[in-house]
């Protein structure tokens, strides 16, 4: 029986992150075909749009996907989608922000707010976290494509502002506005990225123990489980310790 419970547990797991990745395509998808709509619907004219399509390729969305996104935008039937940010504080202060892409405000809102509260957060006025972070360009490439001085050199080139390497990878950094420039100059030097994309950069962290850190990410699940929700920033620090134990 031991046998047959881990492997239901296996197939849950599987289950559910099929699940995760499907509504993480769903979620690219509706990001390209807005992007296709506000510009041209060729990614070498529209900046907005080159930059999804990357993001969907590095997330491994099939190109059928993508096309079909894209085709989306075109039709008669595109429906027209408002970008509403929200900002709010999880366990212990530590500050959130999520950005959505809704068809219908209220829904949102009520579903955003009410999630924060059942979830132990407090959701705020705009402008309430939102200083505590810098709106950046991010372009991550594997360790395998150079060391720390290849990609550092190759980042001043290109433009960047500020490169961090590790056992992991490189994560290059630069102004928001001039994300498509900088990572189309990575690319001729070192090749696709990994992931090309906007963020929001904490520029102060609030560091959370195991319990805060198990709330926080029950309030982030929740909230990344909602349609509207294109993606959750938060400003948390958690030792190594912390973060193994999760």
């Amino acid at each position: 029986m031991a046998g047959h419970s881990k492997w239901a547990n296996i197939q849950h797991r599987k289950g559910r992150q099929d699940a995760a990745r499907s509504k993480l395509f769903s979620k690219l998808a509706k990001e390209i075909t807005v992007a296709a709509k506000m510009g041209d619907p060729d990614p070498d004219k529209n900046p907005r749009l080159r930059l999804a399509v990357k993001e969907a390729k590095g997330q491994s969305v099939p190109k059928d996907v993508i096309e079909r996104a894209i085709k989306k935008s075109m039709g008669g039937d595109a429906e027209n989608y408002d970008e509403i940010r929200y900002e709010g504080y999880g366990p212990n202060g530590v500050a959130v922000i999520v950005e959505t892409m809704t068809d219908n405000k209220n829904r949102t809102a009520s579903t955003v707010r009410s999630t924060f509260t059942k979830n132990g957060g407090n959701l705020g006025e705009t402008g309430s976290v939102g200083f505590m972070f810098d709106r950046k360009g991010e372009v991550t490439y594997p360790a395998s494509v150079g060391d720390a001085d290849t990609v550092m050199m190759a980042a001043i080139e290109a433009g960047a502002e500020d490169v961090e390497s590790s056992e992991e990878g490189h994560i290059i950094y630069c102004a928001d506005t001039d994300l498509n420039e900088v990572s189309n100059a990575l690319e001729q030097e070192l090749g696709e990225s990994e992931s090309t994309k906007l963020i929001w950069k904490p520029t102060t962290t609030t560091e959370l123990g195991l319990e805060d850190m198990q709330k926080l990410m029950k309030l982030v699940d929740a909230l990344e489980d909602d349609d509207d929700v294109q993606r959750v920033t938060t400003n948390f620090e958690a030792s190594d310790e912390v973060m193994s134990q999760l």
